[in-house]
């Protein structure tokens, strides 16, 4: 993937944390980059789930459109009971450690989705190879695809009806898959010179937010920032996350966490201020942004 180091040589609007179907995204990477650049998008991130498949396509097509690609994921953690996400932007994906955490990851994610499918296939008409149809070559596979393989096999009629239904919890065919801990994960990302912010921290308000405490010790560990401006933030997670931000100057984003046909969220739908885009590309050592 050709890349130089020219500073601030960007332009807006960004949106940084868009999926391809190298995660649980429905497009693939270059036609991601078009949906964004339909959009308005002149900057954006490539941030699959644990995964840097999607990155060398992306470029390509980012520099044909002549746009700016800052290569990132979107790396899975977890604190107590808590599903926490990291965007990471920036880092070197052959750093040991960090690749090792990603490929475990991955691993514990099929034998989870193995879990979830067999114990669906004894109530439901579902197999493993209904999952892997749905699954892209090379993908890290997830939950969505389960979901996928149950709208295939007629029954639900997309994602949302799969997760409220079959996929819910309350089904009985819920677990988890293997994660970090949040301090962990900020940690490996910085030693690989990434740019660590965590991604919607507040989905259902202050009472799914981690506590301050604990987001003050991610800082501490080099967490940058939070994604602030995104649909499943509440307004009032959102005030307190931004009282957090002003009060330790840490970067704020706004994204649209788009996945194609996989969610109604839509390219530059949330954005992120080029001061803060440039903030991140100054903190980034570990690879760097591909302008065009």
């Amino acid at each position: 993937m050709e890349t130089t180091a020219r500073a601030h040589a960007f332009s807006g609007p960004s949106d940084l944390h868009l999926h391809s179907l190298r995660s649980d995204g429905t497009e693939p990477p270059a036609a991601v980059v078009l949906a964004a650049h339909r959009h308005g998008l002149r900057t954006i991130a490539l941030t699959d789930h644990d995964t840097t498949a999607g990155w060398a396509e992306a470029a390509e097509a980012t520099a044909s459109l002549g746009m700016t690609l800052l290569p990132g994921m979107e790396l899975s953690a977890r604190h107590e009971w808590r599903t926490v996400h990291l965007l990471a932007y920036l880092f070197d994906p052959d750093h040991p450690r960090l690749r090792a955490e990603m490929e475990r990851i991955r691993e514990d994610r099929v034998g989870r989705a193995e879990r979830i499918v067999r114990s669906i296939a004894r109530e439901h008409d579902l197999s493993w190879d209904d999952v892997v149809a749905q699954t892209g070559a090379g993908a890290t596979v997830g939950r969505p695809h389960i979901a996928d393989a149950l709208v295939a096999r007629g029954l639900a009629v997309d994602r949302a009806e799969a997760f409220a239904g079959i996929l819910h919890p309350s089904q009985g065919h819920f677990t988890p898959h293997y994660a970090p801990d949040p301090v962990t994960a900020v940690s490996l990302v910085v030693a690989a010179g990434g740019v660590p912010i965590l991604a919607h921290p507040s989905p259902s308000g202050r009472e799914r937010m981690m506590a301050p405490a604990v987001l003050r010790e991610l800082v501490a560990q080099g967490l940058a920032g939070f994604e602030i401006e995104h649909r499943e933030n509440t307004p009032d997670g959102k005030r307190a996350l931004r009282a957090l931000a002003t009060e330790m100057d840490l970067i704020v984003t706004g994204s649209s966490d788009y996945h194609g046909l996989g969610k109604p969220n839509l390219p530059g739908e949330n954005t992120t201020a080029d001061d803060m885009v440039a903030r991140i590309i100054a903190r980034g050592s570990g690879t760097a942004p591909v302008y065009a």
